[in-house]
């Protein structure tokens, strides 16, 4: 099982480059469906969600040809099926995006129900009623997917009971193509959200509002291809700005929007660091007496649910007691008693949507399980400011959403790599150790065999004692 293995106490120094925002990428990747026409993706970032969507895609029968790493070129003139029926769609959330793409160009889809992180129920109930708002009936079929078909659809006024990005999305995917015109009240603003409609008006679709809460849009008869770069990813970006903060560090982050940024600079400013803003990059300063603040995550231009995991990281180490409220999804806070175990002092109110953090002077590293993607994330940043080693195993929750995770790390000077077994942490271990340590090796290694089944921890016992 793949593993982050690490050793912290070094302050992460030096440039980073941010890749292709993946909650963009996945509704960008569904509306490149809806015309017959090649549509190029720039910017596209390499990762497992993006890898599963594409090969949905390919698997109903578009054509997909990867130009390089982060361009691909999808001609879906050739689509043969609309059901998406497979597996391994379930693994993602946003295999719903392919109902809205399919049932607006096809008036037809069939997609397995989705699934992606245990962070809350996330129902699709705002999906479903903006699909049935615009002519289309739906079911839940026998083997668990949703059917979603329609003799036409047509333009209405739909007013979403939440703010909801894939609910905002998915409407507006279904609604290019139908007739007359549709308003989306009380829409999503995110930059996601604004990055789809703009790839949309680039292949002919008329939508007018995106990034308020009122989106409006005529339908047109038919899309045609384009080419289109992929905005910066803002979560992505917002990590590594917490990361250098955590860890003390200088980090200049290349390749962001910083207005997307605007909110996460201020609590990190409020914490004490130091943040500077350029037109397609900022630059954080860790501060080591960093002060307490309080966060609230909600909806854009609000602070963002998905680096609330993150910033707990750097409020656990930060002096006096911060309050952390989650207002999105309801078991956000899981990854709470893996930072504890490492010695975070976090406490959660009765009903779980509230976390008292009391600073500490550092963490120390042990063994941790990510429990989701932007958790995961988390216990890297804290294992980068731990005394000793951490190894954090459920990874692949990580790997849906950054793509190379600990190369970019180790570019800022990071102590970290993937291991897969117990002879490759043995080996970082050894390589990493300090010289007291690696005197301590050799004299155990002239003396006696490790165990076959001896753990990581275990290895590095062996080393310092």
């Amino acid at each position: 099982m793949l593993q982050f293995l690490m050793k912290g106490g070094k302050p992460l120094k030096g440039e980073v480059t941010i890749g292709g925002a993946k909650n963009a990428a996945l509704g960008i990747l569904a509306a490149a469906i809806m015309t017959d026409e090649p549509v190029v993706l720039e910017n596209l970032p390499d990762v497992s969600d993006i890898n599963v969507m594409l090969k949905a895609i390919q698997d109903i029968g578009a054509l997909v040809d990867r130009l390089d790493r982060h361009t691909v070129r999808i001609t879906a003139g050739t689509i043969q099926t609309q059901n998406v029926l497979f597996d391994y769609v379930r693994k993602i959330r946003a295999s719903y995006y392919l109902i809205g793409a399919l049932l607006g160009k096809y008036k037809v889809a069939e997609v397995a129900l989705p699934g992606g992180c245990a962070i809350g129920a996330r129902p699709i109930d705002q999906h479903l009623k903006g699909f049935h708002a615009l002519g289309a009936k739906t079911r839940i079929t026998d083997d668990g997917a949703l059917h979603a078909e329609a003799q036409a659809l047509t333009g209405r006024h739909i007013f979403m009971d939440v703010v909801s990005v894939g609910a905002t999305i998915n409407v507006m995917l279904a609604s290019v193509l139908a007739e007359g015109r549709t308003v989306i009240e009380s829409a999503a603003k995110e930059p996601h959200v604004v990055d789809v409609a703009n790839l949309l008006n680039r292949m002919g679709a008329r939508i007018k509002g995106a990034g308020t809460d009122v989106i409006r849009i005529h339908g047109v008869e038919k899309l045609h291809g384009t080419t289109y770069p992929i905005v910066p990813d803002q979560i992505e970006a917002g990590t590594f700005m917490m990361a250098a903060a955590a860890t003390n560090g200088d980090v200049l982050i290349r390749n962001v929007i910083p207005k997307h940024l605007e909110v996460i600079s201020a609590k990190l400013l409020e914490m004490g660091c130091t943040v500077q803003e350029y037109d397609d990059a900022v630059r954080v300063c860790g501060n080591p007496d960093k002060t307490y603040t309080n966060v609230k995550t909600s909806p854009y231009p609000g602070f963002p649910t998905d680096m609330q995991p993150q910033t707990a990281a750097v409020l656990a180490l930060a002096k006096g007691t911060s309050m952390i409220t989650e207002s999105i999804f309801e078991n956000r806070f899981a990854y709470v008693a893996e930072l504890n175990r490492m010695g975070a002092d976090i406490t959660l109110c009765e009903k779980g949507d509230v976390a008292t953090i009391n600073g500490v002077s550092g963490f120390k590293g042990t063994d941790v399980t990510a429990p989701d993607l932007r958790a995961g994330a988390a216990l890297v940043i804290a294992g980068l400011c731990a005394e000793g080693y951490t190894s954090v195993s459920d990874i692949k929750y990580v790997l849906r959403g950054y793509e190379d995770f600990d190369v970019k790390m180790r570019g800022l000077g990071a102590q970290m790599v993937t291991v897969s077994n117990e002879k490759e942490a043995e080996e970082f271990i050894r390589a990493t150790a300090e010289p007291e340590e690696k005197q301590a090796a050799e004299f155990i290694r002239a003396t006696a065999e490790p165990a076959e089944d001896q753990s990581a921890e275990e290895v590095y016992e062996n080393f310092v004692n």
